[in-house]
C-alpha cells in the first residue's frame, strides 16, 4: 500500500494572466479584459476578467467569438514572462510566513503544510493567514485548498476548502473524471482522450475509477490509466525511485564577469538544463521539481523551486529558469506598487525585491527525481517532449541550411493536392487554416471542381513533364468547349515505374478557367490509371493536367 501524500497547500489566483496586466497598466481595472494564446487551434482565450465572462466571454473561446459576445472587449496576447514576475510578489508575501515554496505556473503555488500548521494553530489558521497576505497586496480572489498531495489540494482551492485529515479519498470521489485530463495530458498525452474512453465506459467519477482493481487498470489503460488511478486513489502520482538519487547531481555555472543581463544568464540556464536532464535520463530518471538558484556579487542568495506536472523537457526547464531570472532581475527594477498598496507598503516590496548587484552563480538543483517512464515519443503531435526533441533537431538543421531549407506544410483552400498546401519555414509564425494564403487561397472558402479524396501519397513541385497519348500515339488535347480531342490510352512519364504504360482506367477531363480576371488559363485534370506490370509494380494511379497542349503529371496515389 503506497503511504498517503504529505498535507499540502494550494493557492490560486483564478485568471491570473489579467490579473498581471492590470497591475502592470491600471487603466485596465473595471473594463472587460480577455487574454488569448496562439495554440494549435488558433487564437483561444485563456483567461478572462469577471466584466468579460460575464458577458459570456469564457475560456477555450475563438478571439473573434469573444469579441462578437462582449462589446469593448480588451484583447491582450499572453505575455508567460510578465505573468512570472508579477507573481513573484505574491511568492515572497507567501514566503513570509511558510517556508520551501513550490511555483507551479504563474498564478498557482503550494506548499507543504505540516510544520506552519502547527506553529499557527491548525490548517484553518494558515489558509486565512495566507489568503489575508495575498489580499494586502490588492488579489482579493485569490483561493487555497488544503489535503492531501498536490493534485487533491488543487481541487481543493477551487472551492476554498479544507480538507480534514483522512478525507481526502472521499473528497475526491465525488470529482468527475474530466479533472484527470490536465495531469495525463502533462506526463503522456491524449488526456483528453483517456477522459473521453473512462466517460463511454460509465466511469464518471473518480470514485468510480478509483474502485477498479490496478492490475485490470494496467491492462487495459497503461501507464496513462495507471497514473490516473493513482490520483484517483488520492495516492501520489508516481512511484517512489528505487535509489538514492546521487546528491551531487546539481549542475552550477560560474558567470564571470557577473551577468545584469537576462539574456545573458539565458544562455547559461540552457547549457545547464541540457547537462542535467541528459544525466537524468542516462540514469533511467526524469525530474518534476528544480530549484534555481543565483548568488550575487554582493553576496545575496535567491532561490526558488519550479514544479512542472509530468516530467520536465528542456524548454520547459528553460522558461522556467527564465521567469525566475526575469522576476529577480526585471522586477526588482521596475518598483510597480500593487492597487491598493499604500505608499509605505510599496516601499517596503521595493526594498524585498531588490537585486543590488549582478549575478555570478547559478544553479540548478532537482529536487524531485522519478523513475522515467520509458514510453516511445511519437515525432509529431501534442506531445511536449517529442515537439522538443524534434524543434530542437530542425533547428539545428535550419542552422546548417539556411531558414528556407526547412519548412512544414499548412493547408489552404486549392483545387489541386499541390495547390492545397503552403510550405512555412520552421520558426515562422503559421496562421490559422481559416485564414487565407499571401496569393488569396483558403481552406474555409468553397473551391468548386476541387480534386475529390483520398488524398494523393506523393504529390511532385514542380509536376513532372508527361505525354497523354491516344490509340495513333498523338497528344491528347481539349478544346475551349473541354472537347476531348480523342479518348486517352497511354500515358509516358519518367515519373511512373517503367517510364508509363497502357491506361487500364481514367476519369475526366475536368477543365478550370485560372486567374480570370488578370491573365486568363485553361487547364483540364485526369484521373488515369496506368498498368505498369511491365516493370512488375502492377497498376499506379496519378493525377495528370494538360494546359496549353502540354501534360504533367501532378501526384501518385497508393
Amino acid at each position: 500500500m503506497i503511504e498517503e501524500p504529505a498535507r499540502t497547500a494550494a493557492l490560486r489566483c483564478p485568471d491570473w494572466p489579467v490579473t498581471a496586466a492590470r497591475r502592470r497598466e491600471p487603466a485596465l481595472v473595471g473594463v472587460p479584459v480577455a487574454v488569448v494564446d496562439r495554440g494549435q487551434r488558433g487564437l483561444r482565450v485563456v483567461a478572462a476578467s469577471a466584466e468579460a465572462r460575464a458577458e459570456g466571454v469564457t475560456r477555450g473561446l475563438r478571439r473573434r467569438e469573444a469579441e462578437a459576445r462582449c462589446a469593448g472587449l480588451v484583447v491582450l496576447d499572453v505575455d508567460e514572462a510578465g505573468d512570472a514576475r508579477a507573481f513573484e510578489e505574491v511568492a515572497r508575501a507567501v514566503e513570509q510566513h511558510v517556508p520551501r515554496l513550490v511555483l507551479h505556473e504563474p498564478g498557482a503555488l503550494s506548499f507543504a503544510t505540516r510544520g506552519p500548521s502547527r506553529y499557527f494553530g491548525g490548517d484553518d489558521a494558515l489558509a486565512q493567514l495566507v489568503v489575508e497576505a495575498v489580499a494586502g497586496l490588492g488579489i482579493t480572489d485569490a483561493t487555497i485548498g488544503i489535503a492531501a498531495g498536490v493534485f487533491a489540494a488543487g481541487l481543493a482551492a477551487s472551492r476554498s476548502l479544507v480538507v480534514e485529515r483522512g478525507e481526502t479519498v472521499e473528497f475526491l470521489a465525488t470529482w468527475p473524471v474530466s479533472v484527470l485530463a490536465g495531469p495525463v495530458e502533462a506526463s503522456y498525452g491524449d488526456g483528453a482522450a483517456l477522459v473521453d474512453l473512462l466517460a463511454r465506459l460509465g466511469l464518471r467519477t473518480l470514485g468510480d475509477y478509483a474502485a477498479l482493481p490496478e492490475s485490470a487498470v494496467a491492462a487495459r489503460f497503461g501507464p496513462p490509466g495507471l497514473l490516473a488511478h493513482r490520483l484517483a486513489r488520492g495516492e501520489p502520482g508516481h512511484e517512489p525511485l528505487a535509489r538514492e538519487v546521487p546528491p551531487e547531481l546539481v549542475e552550477t555555472m560560474e558567470l564571470d564577469p557577473p551577468a545584469t543581463r537576462v539574456d545573458e544568464v539565458a544562455f547559461a540556464a540552457k547549457a545547464l538544463a541540457d547537462r542535467l536532464l541528459g544525466r537524468l535520463d542516462a540514469m533511467g530518471c526524469c525530474c518534476t521539481r528544480v530549484v534555481v538558484e543565483a548568488e550575487t556579487e554582493h553576496g545575496e542568495r535567491l532561490t526558488r523551486c519550479w514544479r512542472h506536472e509530468g516530467a520536465l523537457t528542456p524548454s520547459t526547464l528553460v522558461a522556467r529558469v527564465r521567469w525566475q531570472l526575469e522576476a529577480w532581475l526585471v522586477a526588482s527594477d521596475s518598483g510597480v506598487a500593487a492597487p491598493g498598496a499604500t505608499a509605505a507598503d510599496a516601499a517596503d516590496a521595493a526594498d524585498a525585491e531588490m537585486v543590488t548587484g549582478g549575478l555570478t552563480v547559478l544553479r540548478l538543483a532537482p529536487d524531485d527525481v522519478i523513475p522515467a517512464t520509458g514510453r516511445q515519443l511519437g515525432f509529431w503531435g501534442g506531445d511536449p517532449a517529442a515537439a522538443d526533441r524534434a524543434g530542437r533537431a530542425l533547428a539545428r538543421v535550419q542552422a546548417l541550411l539556411g531558414s528556407d531549407a526547412v519548412a512544414t506544410a499548412l493547408p489552404v483552400g486549392g483545387r489541386t493536392p499541390l495547390e492545397r498546401v503552403r510550405w512555412v519555414p520552421w520558426g515562422d509564425a503559421r496562421d490559422s487554416p481559416s485564414e487565407a494564403a499571401p496569393d488569396g487561397r483558403s481552406e474555409a472558402a468553397p473551391w468548386p471542381g476541387a480534386v475529390p479524396g483520398p488524398a494523393p501519397a506523393r504529390v511532385f513541385d514542380p509536376p513532372v513533364p508527361a505525354a497523354l497519348l491516344d490509340a495513333r500515339g498523338a497528344p491528347v488535347v481539349v478544346s475551349g468547349r473541354g472537347e476531348v480531342s480523342a479518348p486517352p490510352v497511354a500515358l509516358d512519364c519518367a515519373a511512373l515505374p517503367g517510364g508509363g504504360g497502357p491506361l487500364v482506367a481514367w476519369a475526366g477531363p475536368w477543365a478550370h478557367d485560372l486567374r480570370w480576371w488578370s491573365q486568363r488559363r485553361r487547364r483540364v485534370l485526369w484521373q488515369v490509371v496506368v498498368d505498369a506490370r511491365a516493370d512488375g509494380r502492377g497498376q499506379v494511379a496519378c493525377l495528370v493536367a494538360v494546359e496549353r497542349g502540354r501534360a504533367a503529371v501532378e501526384a501518385l496515389y497508393d
